[in-house]
């Protein structure tokens, strides 16, 4: 008979469980109480019980183990520096979802040579999230495979939903069972009632299709997620991080009788894609504070050790160290600038 069974499909091999991961990888007891603690924190800013205000800052995605590293040790001094008044996250993206085709990060392309070990690149991934907790600062990642929070969300304080999966019933249902608190990006088409419909759906119990820690097919029934909050990024017709854009979300989010808290990615549409725009909105954001605005509770920034951004070529000994593989990113020192009139203006 003619094949009908996993007709497209080149191979089929199986893949290390959570389990089997957590045990290569110790995490120590400091980066776990990162993790606990950067969660709380950030509980406490939604539900306004802390006036700090949350910078979630980082590369673009990250590529490179001991870049990451660097960086990190430099946050975190940043971190020291403005805890009083900011409540630094930093961002580790291993997934990068693509409009067409493209390195898609860490996980899944670790070498990135089109391998895709995966199984390597779930060993990095989490290798690097319990390192950089280990230095006492919290991470964010953007979800987006639904099973490989099960390999690494016990290291995450803070995850993301994306301008392209937020309208997406998949990423809905497993933000209601996440462990942290998850913020949605409005649709890349600038709707925000899209990300008003994801934090009403992840607020409720779902039931769906997944895998346990030891790596079994399992039927999940989550509780649902009372943490959700809308990240405006801007969209097709521009920007929306200015003070009309605002009151609308805040309106919109009461009258669907949800915490109005906002959080705006600086970068992405909201910067035109100009990386040097970042500082732009930043100002915006200081300048709402400053009259009184108390629903955006946090900001989004594309950092990285240098600025600017690189293409992956044939041969990757000719990448530039400390310079983002995919978006452009400011770089530590902007970043550094940028915290500091925060931390002094607000």
């Amino acid at each position: 008979m003619e094949k009908i069974l996993n007709v497209n499909i080149g191979s089929c091999k199986p893949l290390l469980s959570p389990d089997d991961l957590k045990s290569e990888i110790s995490v120590s007891d400091s980066a776990y109480q990162t993790v606990i603690t950067g969660r709380k924190t950030i509980k406490k800013i939604l539900d306004k019980e802390d006036s700090r205000i949350i910078a979630i800052v980082g590369p673009c995605s990250v590529h490179d183990y001991n870049c990451a590293m660097e960086y990190a040790k430099e946050l975190k001094k940043l971190q020291d520096r403005y805890k009083e008044k900011i409540v630094v996250v930093m961002r580790v993206y291993f997934e990068k979802p693509r409009t067409t085709v493209g390195w898609k990060g860490m996980i899944l392309d670790p070498y990135m040579d089109g391998s895709c070990d995966i199984e390597e690149g779930l060993r990095r991934g989490r290798k690097l999230l319990a390192d950089i907790n280990n230095l006492g600062l919290p991470c964010a990642t953007e979800a987006l495979d639904p099973i490989v929070p099960q390999y690494n969300s016990d290291l995450i304080s803070w995850a993301a939903i994306g301008a392209r999966t937020t309208e997406s019933q998949t990423h809905r249902e497993m933000s209601s069972g996440l462990s942290m608190p998850v913020g949605f990006k409005n649709g890349t088409d600038g709707s925000i009632k899209t990300a008003i419909d994801a934090l009403i759906a992840s607020n409720h119990s779902h039931t769906f299709i997944g895998i346990d820690q030891v790596g079994q097919t399992s039927v999940l029934k989550t509780k649902g997620n009372k943490y959700g909050h809308v990240i405006l990024r801007g969209g097709r017709n521009g920007s929306n991080y200015g003070a009309k854009n605002i009151l609308e979300t805040e309106e919109l989010l009461e009258a669907s009788k949800l915490n109005s808290s906002i959080i705006v990615d600086c970068s992405h549409a909201n910067s035109d894609k100009n990386y040097k725009n970042q500082g732009k909105v930043i100002k915006s954001i200081i300048a709402q504070k400053q009259s009184g605005n108390s629903s955006i509770i946090g900001f989004m920034l594309e950092s990285n050790l240098k600025e600017g951004n690189q293409k992956i070529g044939d041969d990757l000994s000719k990448l530039e160290y400390g310079v983002s593989v995919t978006d452009q990113c400011i770089s530590i020192s902007e970043t550094e600038e940028l915290l500091d009139l925060v931390y002094r203006s607000i």
